[in-house]
């Protein structure tokens, strides 16, 4: 090869090579300032504290700070908009929860397409509801709940947190998979849900199972059945909604997001290290104790169950005719 050809190959293939030194060097020295996370809700909540674990993780095993900031309102879509509007530089994410899911459709009008306009860093864990029930009421299992129902149409009270949380759309879910018809009461918040339930002026709820349990412990309430498709190890005696009706399933599915147009060697770093938090022992542990199993994965396989709890949480809202 004469010198005039050599020059031009080597040049040609410095050409080639250097994008890709550039974004691994770039995702080698990411991050090189405080990041901020995003949650939507007010703090203390379950995606608060999930997500306040894993950014502890990140800031301890990248060198930076991963700092929460709670921007609670609308659904949590002032969150997610703050994320949407931000650079794609990875120094702003998401805290994705089922509200952004649910919300897709349950808001006629926003500003942005979750969907396309949020990455997909990673998943972190599925946290059950259980389906409980005053002990006053005079049923003990789901199928003699659809009986009581049945018979008894509109005159049961199911409360929830709020028009389109987890407590509300577990509700509309069952009502359309079981044909029952309940009035749905909803409140500010679920302490105040839970002390009608308690007190009996509402007679059963689907809340997330940590914010019960307690009071389920205590014989304060009576669980029926948790949502999800396996039994929670918080209570093992306890079946599941799907055991009896058969693909009914309910999990407050939460991840990580970043801004579309973010680098991909950056979700990918993001993507290694959260996976590893998860896996870590005493992250697991604590993620157990609330009743969250964790569920590492890919950008690509939260991307799939995104897009699946997106069409799933659709189909509820427009047979529901629910109005934000």
């Amino acid at each position: 090869m004469n010198p005039s050809r050599r020059q031009f190959f080597n040049a040609a293939l410095g050409a080639v090579l250097l994008p890709a030194t550039t974004r691994f060097a770039h995702a080698q020295s990411y991050p090189m300032r405080p990041v901020r996370v995003i949650v939507g809700f007010a703090a203390g909540q379950a995606i608060d504290i999930q997500a306040r674990s894993i950014s502890q993780w990140l800031s301890d095993r990248l060198g930076q700070q991963f700092i929460i900031e709670n921007l609670p309102g609308a659904g949590g879509n002032i969150g997610a908009e703050r994320v949407v509007r931000a650079q794609p530089d990875g120094y702003s994410l998401l805290t994705v929860g089922a509200n952004n899911y649910i919300n897709a459709s349950l808001y006629e009008h926003l500003e942005f397409d979750f969907a396309r306009d949020i990455a997909p860093v990673a998943s972190i864990g599925r946290l059950p509801n259980v389906m409980e029930v005053n002990p006053s009421l005079p049923t003990t299992t789901v199928p003699e709940f659809i009986a009581y129902a049945k018979v008894n149409p509109g005159k049961l009270n199911f409360g929830s947190a709020g028009v389109g949380t987890t407590h509300h759309m577990a509700g509309e879910l069952f009502m359309m998979m079981t044909g029952v018809k309940m009035v749905h009461v909803p409140y500010r918040g679920t302490p105040r849900a839970l002390n009608d339930l308690i007190s009996g002026r509402i007679q059963v709820m689907f809340d997330n199972l940590p914010t019960s349990i307690g009071h389920i412990r205590a014989g304060k309430l009576r669980a029926l059945a948790v949502t999800t498709k396996a039994r929670s190890e918080l209570l093992p005696d306890i079946p599941t909604v799907g055991d009896f009706v058969p693909g009914f399933e309910v999990s407050a599915v939460t991840g990580i997001g970043a801004p579309k147009d973010t680098p991909t060697d950056i979700i990918d770093r993001l993507n290694q290290q959260i996976n590893a938090g998860l896996n870590d022992p005493s992250i697991k542990a604590h993620f157990a104790s609330l009743g969250i199993t964790v569920s590492p994965g890919s950008p690509d396989d939260f991307r799939k169950l995104i897009a699946s709890e997106i069409a799933k949480w659709a189909k509820v809202v427009r047979f529901a005719d629910v109005k934000a």
